[in-house]
């Protein structure tokens, strides 16, 4: 049975409220690359390139973009926290080879940009989307903003398959009816806040995959402590 409008939007204010409280530790503690992008670079063609990095936070993959390559950028994050977006705005701001428009945008309930883009990204995001069929509709509608010859790339967060993560999931209230792999997890870092996460599993990821009708070009796992953290798909549209 699909997840109901009200779970939908219950799940999503508990993930925006979330953010609301631990975006200034998410700052500091989130301010490097992750290590899975630097195997994604070799896919990207040094080249003018336009960009949309979808739940962009702090910017830092605008960065890591800005740093690895020398042709200019046009950069597009959206995101739907404005303190995690103002620390974006203040770090793009004086880099000269890449243009930055950074948009506050909530992707639950709001349409995406109605624009093509040469790479389009979503880094630590597939796992706070609620339903398996917005998961589906959402990854299809990212591929529809791939221009020919471009790339999707998105990150699926393997949390449920680490002890230190599932000691933090937390039950459910008996008024929310989710589904398989949704869980609640706790923040041990400063104030205490919960998140919602969903877990992507290898059978999920694959018909995510299947849903873009693009070719997956690579496919690999990196970061955490075991550079195993997340699983990566790398999709290419046409040639």
């Amino acid at each position: 049975m699909p997840m109901t409008d009200e779970t939908i939007q219950r799940l999503n204010d508990i993930n925006r409220q979330f953010y609301e409280i631990t975006a200034p530790e998410f700052d500091q503690t989130r301010g490097q690359a992750w290590a899975g992008w630097l195997p994604l670079s070799e896919h990207i063609k040094d080249a003018p390139l336009s960009v949309l990095d979808v739940g962009c936070g702090n910017g830092r993959f605008g960065l890591f973009l800005a740093e690895t390559l020398s042709a200019p950028i046009e950069y597009h994050g959206i995101d739907n926290n404005a303190q995690l977006l103002d620390y974006a705005r203040q770090a793009l701001a004086p880099l000269e080879s890449i243009r930055a428009t950074i948009e506050q945008h909530d992707i639950i309930n709001e349409t995406l940009p109605d624009k093509s883009y040469d790479v389009v990204v979503l880094f630590g995001v597939i796992h706070h989307i609620p339903s398996l069929e917005n998961r589906q509709k959402f990854i299809q509608a990212l591929s529809q903003r791939v221009n020919d010859g471009g790339l999707l790339v998105f990150a699926a967060w393997r949390f449920y398959e680490y002890e230190r993560f599932r000691k933090r999931l937390v039950d459910w209230d008996e008024s929310i009816s989710v589904e398989k792999n949704d869980y609640l997890l706790d923040w041990r870092r400063g104030e205490r806040a919960l998140r919602y996460c969903h877990y992507v599993d290898d059978a999920e990821l694959d018909n995510l995959v299947a849903s873009t009708q693009l070719t997956e070009i690579d496919r690999y796992r990196a970061d955490g402590r075991d550079n195993k953290m997340n699983v990566y798909s790398v999709l290419r549209k046409g040639r």
